[in-house]
């Protein structure tokens, strides 16, 4: 049986790989829908047994789950939506689509008997509108156990066994035409249909073009190697080129580019990397593209030494504080001499042996009396 990292490892796994072979993220005038369903078949380890994500280009709009049974507004826009048939209608779609999944999982494990231990199944479905000519394409692909599984296509209507442990599952899937003409007609209708309808609803902020905020730092390992990093952030639409430039040339090796992050906000982050040859950091540059900018922007790692007034400022300080811990000391030890005087001098006087017992009564009179002053401070 698999233990709970590993399952929780691969459904991320899982969602990255899948993600990536949806819609292109690079293309510039299009627009996606696209449900993200994944699931476990023990939750009781800790995995969900159906959860159920919604996204209109990059942007969540939909949350829903098995426990709840109910589809949660997320996103800027889906949210003020006044009309509460819009989320009755949804969570009636995603109940069915829940129902379904479930009965997919145990299909799948059957057909591989695999009645025992704990499987993640995950699914990507949408479809994409090209803006330039109208045109739009659509995707259907499960994946199983962190790698691809089946893949549907509704032109056709025949499936692609990627594994050949699923050769069993497409021909049993094929089998039902009722199936296959229920997923060409979401793909190729209302698919289209409703995307057409979130991009109206939401049109304010998805053509909203907010330019990134670029800046580059420089870090150093404790190997010693010394990396430059460019940061973009609260950026959107999605769509945006880093490259690390070397004179004025690109650089296509070497170089690291992070994963693409939402801010929370409507707006995202990404960032690329390169490491360089100490003291050629001024050489390298990042050209950052993106459809905010009127023209590519150029960014160079800028070392800033600290000005002379404040440098100057924490010297005197430091020069202070040490004239301040020297005097402190000097005085603590003459104190500490001068006490260590005193007190020989006490129990010298205090004993000597021709001191009679009514003058050593006098002397601790005077001292009870507060006339006679021994000490220095």
């Amino acid at each position: 049986m698999r233990t709970l990292p590993q399952l929780a490892l691969l459904l991320l796994l899982l969602r990255v790989v899948v993600q990536r072979e949806g819609p292109s993220r690079e293309s510039k005038g299009s627009h996606s829908l696209q449900f993200l369903f994944m699931g476990a078949s023990h939750p009781d380890l800790g995995l969900p047994s159906f959860v159920a994500l919604g996204y209109v280009d990059e942007h969540l709009f939909v949350y829903y789950d098995h426990e709840s049974r109910k589809a949660k507004p997320r996103g800027p826009w889906i949210q003020k939506e006044e009309i509460d048939e819009f989320w009755v209608t949804l969570t009636q779609s995603l109940k069915g689509w829940d129902h379904m999944f479930i009965i997919d999982l145990w299909t799948i494990m059957d057909n591989h008997s695999q009645g025992q231990g704990s499987h993640i199944l995950q699914v990507l479905l949408g479809c994409e509108l090209l803006v330039e000519d109208n045109r739009t394409r659509s995707f259907w692909k499960y994946g199983y156990d962190g790698q691809d599984y089946l893949i549907f296509h509704p032109e056709t209507m025949n499936w692609t066994a990627v594994q050949p442990e699923a050769q069993t599952t497409k021909q049993e899937w094929e089998m039902t035409k009722i199936r296959a003409k229920q997923h060409r007609a979401y793909l190729e209708r209302d698919c289209p249909e409703k995307l057409q309808s979130y991009l109206e609803t939401g049109s304010e902020i998805l053509n909203k073009k907010v330019p990134p905020l670029v800046r580059v730092t420089r870090h150093i390992t404790h190997e010693g190697v010394i990396t430059l990093r460019c940061q973009a952030h609260n950026f959107s639409p999605v769509n945006i080129t880093l490259r690390w430039l070397w004179d004025g040339k690109q650089l296509n090796q070497g170089t690291e580019l992070g994963d693409l992050h939402p801010s929370g906000d409507g707006t995202f982050q990404i960032w690329i990397a390169v490491d360089v040859t100490p003291g050629e950091e001024q050489r390298y540059s990042c050209q950052v593209e993106h459809p905010g900018l009127d023209q590519p922007l150029i960014m160079t790692w800028e070392h800033r030494p600290l000005p002379v007034t404040l440098a100057t400022g924490i010297i005197t300080g430091i020069i202070v504080s040490i004239i301040i811990t020297t005097t402190a000391v000097v005085i603590w030890k003459k104190r500490k001499v001068s006490r260590g005087l005193i007190r020989n001098y006490i129990l010298t006087e205090a004993t000597r042996p021709d001191e009679t017992d009514q003058e050593r009564s006098s002397v601790y009179e005077h001292q009870g009396q507060g006339t006679l002053n021994w000490t220095l401070f």
